[in-house]
């Protein structure tokens, strides 16, 4: 009973986030198949195929070939940072629509980049930003569509691990990743505050960035200690920003900081009408409150989680939802949900929070 047009996908680097989500996501997408993989060690290309791939799936090290495959329609970004701008552009360029992981680039040069590739060509492009869809960020981005907080003037964006600095792949290297916890996972909690609110016009931005235990020796880590010459990336950086609008916003990301306030992926927004926040519990992550009647209250909707599937779509995980969506759009049928412009500024204020800790200052958007 197929009854949506066959989509040919193509997956470049098929390393832990093409494992963890796309590829596992994707093949659970009517109509999809998988056709194409390409990664610097044939190796893991091939093993993906033989997972992921039909029967003919071709296998390459190098992108460029992989762009010649016949029929290929869309194709998946999921190499280190500092090639996102270079591959996506190529795959525009040689007709194919493109998801490409976050975030967006390393430098907001090179996310301008794809923009206007993506201009020239007509293609579509977005960017991996799963946790917008989320069961509490849909809910949330409902409530604030809809004027529930009123205005949103201060925003809180958390992504802070006590000790989990990831030591596989490139993620300590500076150079290929453009930076640690802040271009990692500080990214997530900027682009869903950003979203929720609806505002993406920054004006001024101060950033500290720090690298304080990166040369501990068998430092305490989750996955195991870390190397620190290879730790070339900040383990904390924050950042103050402050909208065209007068809101602003404070981001907070670590992969090593002695706290014990640890939230990833979350946000806190306050507006005039109320106020809301993910810092609930596991089964009722979202709490909102405000004022009626003379008296505050407090209130925890129930997401039903686990539950009940918010689309048609059986799945509520984020990264099938990311995926369905995505090749839905693709098929001309509904709204691209996560836009490149809107990654595009994600990427400006990360890069000012960079710049501003190299150098002291703020930095005027």
């Amino acid at each position: 009973m197929n009854h949506h047009p066959e989509i040919a996908v193509g997956i470049i680097g098929c390393g832990g986030i093409a494992n963890g989500k796309h590829m596992p996501s994707l093949i659970k997408v009517e109509g999809v198949k998988l056709v194409a993989f390409c990664d610097l060690l044939p190796e893991r290309a091939q093993e993906a195929a033989k997972t992921y791939g039909t029967p003919d799936a071709g296998v390459y090290t190098d992108y460029k070939e992989m762009l010649k495959h016949p029929g290929l329609q869309v194709v998946h970004v999921l190499t280190p940072n500092s090639s996102h701008s270079e591959i996506s552009c190529a795959a525009m360029r040689a007709g194919m629509d493109v998801m490409c992981e976050k975030p967006m680039a390393i430098n907001s040069a090179q996310a301008k980049a794809m923009l206007d590739c993506r201009d020239e060509t007509g293609r579509k492009l977005t960017i991996g930003y799963q946790n917008r869809f989320r069961a509490d960020s849909r809910y949330l981005k409902q409530c604030c569509d809809n004027g529930d907080l009123g205005e949103i003037y201060y925003a809180r964006a958390q992504a802070i691990r006590r000790r989990g600095v990831p030591t596989w792949g490139v993620f300590l290297d500076a150079e290929k990743q453009g930076g640690g916890p802040l271009i990692d996972i500080g990214t997530h909690a900027l682009d869903m505050t950003l979203w929720l609110m609806n505002n993406y016009e920054p004006e001024l931005v101060v950033g500290s960035v720090f690298r304080k235990l990166g040369d501990r020796e068998n430092a305490a880590n989750i996955w195991g200690s870390w190397d620190p010459k290879k730790y070339t990336v900040e383990d904390s950086a924050f950042g103050f920003v402050r909208m065209k609008n007068g809101a602003t916003i404070y981001l907070e990301s670590s992969w090593a900081l002695n706290t014990l306030l640890v939230e990833e992926g979350k946000t806190i927004l306050c507006g005039t009408e109320g106020g809301a926040d993910m810092l609930g519990t596991k089964d009722a992550p979202l709490r909102f409150n405000g004022e009626k009647y003379s008296k505050t209250y407090e209130s925890y909707p129930d997401l039903g989680v686990g539950q009940v599937a918010y689309y048609a779509g059986s799945s509520n995980d984020p990264g099938d939802l990311e995926a369905e969506s995505w090749i839905a759009h693709v098929r001309g049928e509904g709204e691209l949900v996560t836009k490149p412009e809107q990654a595009y500024v994600v990427t400006r204020i990360l890069e000012a929070i960079y710049e501003s800790g190299r150098n002291g200052k703020p930095v005027a958007l």
